[in-house]
């Protein structure tokens, strides 16, 4: 199975879209399925349904983050060097879906505040590309580190 395909069944299965993303790279980010699954919970429905920055790119970038990320505040370069991948890989998703924001993805206006997800039902998978679109992202993380080889 690709990562495409793995992070789509992830959320087929019922993890939100950053978590689906996120899981797909636990064998590299070495982060066992619970804490990965912890750590990205927030991100789902653009930050908590609040229908922000998609929740596959966030799952995108915390992989790309843990992958390729700095840790010395004062390496300038280093960040740099991060922001540059960052704007790559978002600005690849943006090329594909047309937008980095879960509202305009879903072609909707405003925040969405309720807290309680929509029911997985076979009208919401028809309805939102989400499944999609967490499949886009997992392709183009897994593209990124094809072309920038783990050290």
């Amino acid at each position: 199975m690709t990562r495409k395909e793995q992070a789509m069944t992830y959320f087929k299965a019922g993890y939100n879209c950053a978590q689906a993303v996120f899981l797909t790279f636990s064998d590299l980010t070495g982060f066992d399925e619970k804490t990965a699954l912890h750590i990205s919970a927030p991100f789902g429905g653009g930050f908590g349904r609040q229908r922000e920055v998609c929740g596959a790119v966030s799952g995108m970038c915390m992989a790309l983050g843990v992958l390729y990320g700095y840790d010395d505040a004062a390496d300038a370069a280093a960040k740099a060097a991060h922001y540059k991948a960052v704007q790559e890989i978002c600005g690849e998703f943006r090329k594909r879906a047309g937008s980095i924001i879960c509202r305009d993805l879903l072609n909707e206006e405003g925040k969405d505040n309720a807290h309680t997800p929509s029911a997985r039902t076979e009208a919401y998978y028809k309805k939102r590309p989400c499944a999609e679109l967490v499949g886009e992202a997992a392709d183009i993380l897994e593209a990124y580190i094809k072309n920038h080889p783990l050290s």
